[in-house]
């Protein structure tokens, strides 16, 4: 199985989600694009703290925090989809993390969420609370129906604000996955922690 983490705009915690779902699914880590150092997949691997999950290679690692589109003219390389290549996972479950939200640019005509669209991925949509955060899940939410992606869930990330939260899974039909309140540190036992609340209502 393939998930593709994204989210409703950058920052939004995707890395932490992604570290979470690791551990709870004992799945494989990879991002096949990163702008922008340190690397979220070196964050990962000091989260995990475990043998089973491996970090795959980026097939992108660009120096400047933009834009993909932006970093890769930087740097002088072209970005293509065709390029990006599932790594050998040996079976086991794959956690991709996208870079920004779902139409950050590759490159002049193609997107984040092409990668997910690209390997059949199952989408998981990470949504942080802040004024107007309404407004970008449900656009963000529209242009997956709108793909015909399949979504499993949304994970809400930031102090709990039911009333966005009840209006965004009554309009869309998804489903909540996991909350994650604010946290004075993100280390190996709070990945941990949310973690078993994750696997524990995964197939609910």
């Amino acid at each position: 199985m393939i998930y593709f983490v994204t989210a409703i705009h950058t920052d939004s915690g995707k890395t932490v989600v992604s570290a979470i779902l690791c551990k709870a699914l004992q799945a494989d880590y990879w991002k096949p694009v990163q702008c922008g150092l340190p690397a979220d997949t070196d964050t990962v691997k000091s989260l995990l703290g475990n043998t089973y999950s491996i970090c795959h290679q980026e097939v992108y690692r660009l120096k400047m925090p933009a834009s993909p589109h932006v970093a890769a003219k930087a740097e002088n390389i072209n970005i293509h989809l065709h390029d990006i290549r599932l790594p050998q996972h040996d079976q086991n479950t794959l956690i991709i993390e996208g870079a920004g939200g779902i139409l950050v640019p590759l490159n002049d005509n193609e997107y984040v969420i092409d990668i997910a669209e690209k390997f059949n991925a199952q989408v998981i949509l990470v949504s942080n609370h802040y004024l107007g955060s309404i407004n970008h899940t449900l656009l963000t939410c529209a242009e997956l129906k709108k793909r015909n992606l399949r979504v499993k869930g949304i994970v809400f990330n930031g102090n709990p604000y039911p009333e966005a939260e009840e209006h965004i899974l009554r309009k869309t039909g998804y489903k909540c996955l996991l909350r994650i309140k604010p946290e004075k540190e993100v280390n190996e036992e709070m990945i941990t922690r949310y973690a078993i609340q994750l696997f524990e209502q995964w197939n609910e």
